[in-house]
């Protein structure tokens, strides 16, 4: 698994236990954000997807961020209508809000300058890269844009 380097303009992240790992959202970072305080970002942007439903307060209070991803994809749950349109932003919104409560993970985030950040999931081609590397990237993509967002705060 590589990291950001000067020879390496790119940082791969996956797992909350290596470097990087508080870009999972997976990573214990919990925050508040529609009136609720949320563990992880996994579990906010699970819950969304059964907002105004028992569903969603059932994975919000939930201890574990893998125990949250399971019980957001249960089909046989009711999936909103329009969560195809929304996913994207719903994930901006949660990743935006975790790095502006937590100054130790946001300076981290700012620390990779201009490199290109990607989730390395071997089994995610929509948020992560996939096992070729030609997924998707949504999350990484999701990151560099908040990267952004709060450079701009910082420089004001």
């Amino acid at each position: 698994m590589a990291n950001y380097s000067e020879e390496s303009p790119t940082v791969y992240f996956y797992s909350v236990r290596e470097k990087y790992g508080c870009f999972s959202n997976f990573s214990p970072h919990g925050f508040e954000l529609d009136g609720c305080y949320w563990p992880t970002s996994e579990h906010y942007f699970q819950a969304q997807k059964f907002v105004g439903t028992p569903h969603a307060d059932q994975i919000r209070l939930v201890k574990k961020p893998k125990v949250a991803a399971n019980m957001g994809r249960d089909r046989s749950l009711p999936l909103r209508s329009d969560w195809e349109q929304v996913k994207d932003d719903i994930m901006r919104k949660a990743v935006l809000r975790k790095f502006e409560t937590h100054k130790d993970i946001r300076e981290e985030l700012l620390s990779t300058g201009d490199a290109e950040i990607v989730e390395n999931s071997p089994s995610d081609r929509y948020w992560g890269c996939g096992a070729d590397g030609s997924g998707k990237n949504m999350l990484g993509k999701i990151l560099m844009e908040v990267r952004e967002i709060l450079r701009g705060v910082n420089e004001q």
